[in-house]
């Protein structure tokens, strides 16, 4: 029934202006008004939007909500490092110096947006 439906994912964030700017200055996205007071649009390759809607009682999810698939974890590891990004580094799991966890999959180093949501850049093959 919903096989064909152009599903899009949201979440949410405690500070919308801070947020935005987060987005559209350190990670480079395109950002939009979605026409309705609080509510944004992540613009992403291949036409994923993700919706972001500021929430008052927000809680940051527990998870990653968005993985950024590159051609290079490194590269772009040191690109948002420069940029003021902190990478996460996780009890269970192993990273190096730099956040990005190079054991047991693909390369990934994970990092946080202003309201505590967790992002990744993970290597593509």
């Amino acid at each position: 029934m919903l096989g064909d439906s152009k599903a899009y994912s949201g979440f949410s964030v405690d500070d919308q202006e801070k947020a935005r700017r987060f987005y559209e200055d350190t990670l480079g996205l395109t950002v939009s008004d979605e026409g309705m007071e609080g509510i944004m649009g992540l613009h992403l390759g291949g036409g994923t939007r993700v919706l972001v809607y500021a929430k008052p009682d927000h809680k940051p999810a527990t998870f990653t909500v968005l993985n950024f698939p590159v051609p290079d974890v490194e590269q772009a590891v040191d690109q948002l490092a420069a940029r003021g990004v902190r990478f996460e580094r996780y009890e269970n799991l192993p990273a190096d110096e730099k956040g990005i966890m190079r054991e047991g999959g693909p390369l990934i180093a994970w990092f946080t947006d202003p309201a505590g949501n967790v992002f990744s850049v993970i290597q593509e093959d």
